[in-house]
């Protein structure tokens, strides 16, 4: 087995390097690819009880070996990331072509190679500079894809903030390194408690948060996933954002001591709130990546809101309750991996067809019927409709969200009821954006140009490995038996499954059937099957449509993007805060307009008040250093030289 992850390794460097060459983009393309398929494969391998790596040669700068372990819990969530990457590939970038496509494929080498050693290697320092890796792979791909200064700027925005989030991790590695009497990685087993553990866990919250797209940071989302492809984004919203969940994860359950309640409130708060927000941003968006960028935000956060409970019911002495939390958000991440890269890909199908990303009813559902079918599932799955995977992740975690009256404090009980409430409504919303993404974004009266079937059958596979993961829960939720045992006491997954039902510990409790419901729901689609049959005579008024401003298509369409948000929009104007501008052309007199311009946007909540305020700052700070730059070499010299006493100084103190 170590074979292969080595060949694999070796495959995705190699693939980094011949992407930097400008005659070899098709070898950089087969080469990213036969890395990925090597590594679903050991990772299909070693599931159920993970992967030790062994350890590198003394690299480090203090003269330490990197220990490589992948613990079975992140081999479970990379599979499911690495299975959408290998799509995402497959189908191209329909952006990145020529020489540019070889730099793609070196982002999607770099992006995974950091991924991977992200969740596996057990050294500070190596954590740090896997986590740049992975960054800096995503910022290949987009640039590759466009360099154009609105992109450009979307990428520096993505960075500057990641590049925050790395200076958190890196204050809390260096503090948890202090408490372990300078040890930099291993030993971080719960040395972190009373008020440090909660500020080191702060640290770790903004830093993997970075990249989850935890408030604030989820507003570099929309603009970065818009500059790039929909295969970008299938890599950054699977094993990318999988690899930063589970970093979170770690550090929070290993690093930090499990009974500190107020760290499992502020993460509880936190992910609910972005998973509303998000939801609600997500909702009005007309773009395929941007909605979709978005949503990965909320999946995100829901996840983590199943992380607070882990830390809650862990610190109160229900190891079962806390392993019950841990089964779902894992279940959650792999349904979301699948459904998010097949959509992203779905999305690449329609900018090949209609030229644009926009949600405009092109009429591809009529043109390419495979494609259409295989988004459904996919958005059913990520709508939480049964009996999707989505739905039964979501189920999940309500069912351990309500277990909150175990609890023995009040704060603890409404936290989690709370958390409930807020969930219940992203899980609302989220059902009305994706009706808007296939009912807006696939459907129409005239087909468009149908893209090549490819991509289509991709689309259509990833939605059939979305629906075998939710009929064999029953069985597949066995993988994560060890992991679980291991690391909570208690065989929570165990009793997640009660033959071919799934339930929350107990069959008293409550129970569903993913495999029954699969059996069960096509005889009940007879009934509206039959209906449909019945009115399919009878005759309706089509007219076209016009609000806010949008061009009508050629296409005549029964409601457009913003029409179908309206609603929304206005119940909730406090939080969206919509701009509209309207600009009027006269000729002659100025009752007489021949050109009428209209544009709307929502108002960021927290760029005018924390982003904004920054790049001022920074802005002031520059023109006040600007001086040093006085372009004499003597004084860049003494400034050299001071700064190199001022470090014998603190290496001296």
């Amino acid at each position: 087995m170590t074979v292969l992850v080595t060949l694999s390794a070796l495959c995705l460097v190699l693939a980094f390097l011949v992407g930097l060459l400008p005659w070899a983009a098709t070898s950089a393309r087969w080469l990213v690819l036969l890395g990925l398929v090597l590594s679903l494969c050991v990772a299909v391998a070693v599931l159920p009880h993970g992967i030790n790596l062994g350890s590198t040669p003394p690299l480090m700068p203090d003269g330490r070996a990197v220990v490589w372990h992948l613990d079975p819990a992140a081999v479970w969530l990379y599979a499911f990331g690495a299975a959408g990457a290998v799509a995402a590939v497959i189908a191209g970038s329909p952006i990145a072509r020529g020489r540019r496509g070889g730099l793609w494929s070196a982002g999607v080498a770099a992006s995974v190679l950091g991924a991977v050693a992200t969740m596996a290697v057990q050294n500070g320092p190596a954590l740090l500079v896997s986590w740049e890796v992975m960054s800096l792979g995503g910022a290949f791909m987009l640039l590759s894809e466009s360099a154009s200064p609105e992109a450009g700027r979307s990428v520096l925005f993505m960075l500057g903030l990641l590049e925050l989030g790395s200076l958190a991790l890196m204050g809390a590695l260096a503090w948890l390194g202090l408490r372990a009497g300078g040890e930099v990685f291993g030993v971080f087993v719960d040395i972190a408690n009373g008020w440090p553990g909660f500020l080191i866990g702060l640290l770790l919250l903004i830093g993997f948060g970075a990249k989850l797209g935890l408030l604030p940071f989820y507003e570099w989302f929309p603009a970065a996933y818009a500059s790039g492809s929909g295969a970008t984004g299938a890599v950054l919203s699977g094993v990318v954002l999988n690899a930063a969940f589970f970093a979170l994860a770690r550090g929070l359950l290993e690093w930090v001591d499990g009974d500190n309640a107020a760290l499992a409130y502020v993460l509880l708060a936190v992910a609910v709130v972005t998973a509303i927000l998000t939801a609600l941003y997500a909702f009005q968006e007309d773009d395929w990546r941007e909605l979709l960028s978005l949503s990965t935000a909320e999946n995100a956060a829901l996840s983590v809101t199943l992380l607070g409970a882990v830390l809650l019911f862990r610190g109160a002495g229900h190891p079962d309750l806390a392993g019950l939390a841990w089964g779902a958000a894992l279940v959650h991440l792999a349904a979301h991996a699948l459904a998010k890269s097949g959509l992203f890909l779905t999305a690449d199908q329609v900018v090949r067809a209609t030229g644009q990303y926009d949600l405009s009813s092109p009429g591809l559902a009529r043109g390419a019927p495979l494609l259409a079918v295989g988004a459904l599932v996919l958005a059913a799955s990520l709508a939480a409709v049964p009996p999707t995977p989505g739905f039964v992740s979501e189920w999940f975690g309500f069912e351990t969200l309500f277990q909150g009256f175990h609890l023995n404090t009040l704060a603890g009980r409404v936290s989690l009821a709370a958390s409930g409430a807020g969930i219940a409504l992203t899980a609302a919303i989220a059902l009305a954006t994706y009706i808007k993404v296939i009912g807006i974004g696939l459907l129409g009266r005239a087909p468009v140009e149908a893209p090549r079937p490819s991509g289509g059958l991709v689309v259509a596979l990833l939605a059939a490995a979305t629906l075998t993961l939710s009929i064999g829960l029953p069985w597949w939720l066995s993988a994560l038996d060890v992991s679980v045992n291991a690391r909570f006491g208690a065989p929570a997954t165990s009793l997640m499954r009660h033959a071919w039902l799934l339930v929350p510990l107990t069959p008293d409790f409550a129970f569903i059937s993913p495999t029954k419901l699969a059996i069960a729901i096509p005889f009940y689609a007879l009934i509206p099957g039959m209906l449909i049959f019945l009115l399919a005579r009878r005759r309706y008024r089509r007219t076209p449509v016009w609000y806010g401003g949008l061009q009508e298509s050629a296409t005549p369409s029964a409601t457009t993007s913003l029409t179908f948000a309206n609603a929304l929009r206005r119940y909730y104007s406090f939080v969206y805060r919509p701009r509209e501008f309207a600009e009027r052309g006269h000729q002659g007199s100025p009752y007489f307009v021949h050109r009428l311009t209209f544009s709307y946007e929502n108002a960021p909540l927290f760029g005018p008040w924390v982003f904004t305020p920054c790049v001022r700052i920074v802005t002031w700070l520059g023109s006040r250093i600007r001086a040093l730059q006085s372009g004499y070499l003597n004084f860049y010299l003494t400034l050299v030289g001071a700064a190199l006493i001022l470090s014998l100084v603190f290496v001296l103190l």
